[in-house]
């Protein structure tokens, strides 16, 4: 049976694995299952309220010294303090995945910053798309005040359903960006986390739209950013895997590399993802990470596994893994260096 959360799609084992069925019919047949869609996914818990603030812009300052992930629902294990190192596991697709070249093995270099470590700033956009205001948290480097003159490449993470903007900072992310650059591993970047709080398809959650037209542009107008699209790349876990893919293929140009962790596909995108691909000329593919945990929910297992076969399908470089773990926030943040790490490969 089809299903669907916070509009979704969830594919079947049959159609994903059929090879009778050409992806035109496949996709003719996902869109009319929609009298079948059941609401409900595993990381779809309550959501976190926040205060929205009435300016137009606010701010919060914070250190980077963030308490340990905390447990979202009691059907949810809180992340271990040191989480068990990935464990790849042979994927059950019949086609063979393409995977991107691998960036070459970065040799630490030495980061010149004796200033205080990374930092989050929080704020509110009031924007014209969306009824209610656009909250972000945006992690900023170390030394980022003290080098005035150095411009940032720029990550966006969108988090999954049922969380809001603060979640990929309970992960981990400025602890692990701390630590990866200052010892050179990485070089420094900027992190911008979004909220999205409509839980529609695309065409009725204008959230995609105010992130190109206002965020965007007001993030390199008040920050230090690198232009052009190989400075700036997209990412989300579930949900937000689907605004990545969403918004990384129709919207190409802007992005030079797009991740998509533990990925429902939106229904609305399936009729349009193939031509989107399509479009894209092979020598200007953003590149594309992507991993979903051996046990997360089969539906959400399956619509990750037709998307990887579809770009296999049209031998669009990609990487692909299925780890061990479950949809949940602890399989996250046990991947969550091995992102990042991906993310900074080429900046």
């Amino acid at each position: 049976m089809w299903k669907l959360c916070g509009g979704l799609l969830i594919i079947p084992n049959f159609l994903v694995h059929s090879q009778l069925m050409g992806k035109i019919v496949r996709a003719v047949a996902l869109l009319s299952s929609s009298l079948w869609l059941g609401l409900g996914l595993a990381a779809c818990s309550s959501s976190q309220l926040v205060a929205v603030s009435t300016a137009a812009v606010t701010f919060t300052t914070t250190a980077s010294n963030f308490p340990k992930v905390p447990t979202p629902s009691a059907t949810r294990t809180p992340a271990p303090t040191h989480p068990p190192a990935p464990t790849p596991t042979s994927t059950d697709s019949p086609v063979p995945p393409t995977p991107s070249p691998r960036p070459p093995t970065l040799t630490p270099t030495a980061f010149a910053c004796t200033g205080p470590p990374g930092r989050i700033e929080t704020g509110d956009l009031i924007v014209e798309y969306l009824p209610s205001s656009l909250d972000f948290h945006i992690y900023l480097p170390p030394c980022y005040d003290e080098q005035p003159d150095r411009r940032y490449p720029v990550l966006y993470l969108i988090h999954g359903q049922g969380y809001t903007d603060n979640q990929w900072v309970r992960l981990g992310v400025p602890e692990i960006c701390d630590a990866l650059i200052t010892s050179g591993e990485l070089p420094p970047f900027l992190v911008v986390m979004p909220r999205d709080r409509l839980w529609k398809q695309p065409s009725e959650d204008m959230f995609g739209k105010a992130l190109l037209e206002e965020l965007f542009p007001w993030v390199e107008a008040h920050y230090r950013t690198l232009p052009g699209r190989e400075n700036r790349a997209i990412g989300g876990l579930s949900r937000g895997a689907g605004w990545a893919v969403h918004l990384g293929l129709s919207q190409w140009e802007s992005f030079g590399a797009i991740g998509a962790h533990s990925l429902p596909v939106f229904l609305e995108d399936v009729s349009y993802i193939d031509r989107w691909i399509d479009q894209i000329p092979i020598e200007s593919f953003p590149r594309l990470y992507l991993d979903i945990g051996d046990h997360d929910r089969p539906e959400v297992l399956e619509s990750a596994i037709w998307f990887e076969e579809l770009l296999t399908e049209k031998g669009i470089p990609h990487e692909w893994h299925q780890f061990s773990g479950e949809h949940d926030e602890t399989y996250w943040h046990s991947h969550l260096e091995q992102y990042l790490r991906w993310y900074a490969a080429e900046w």
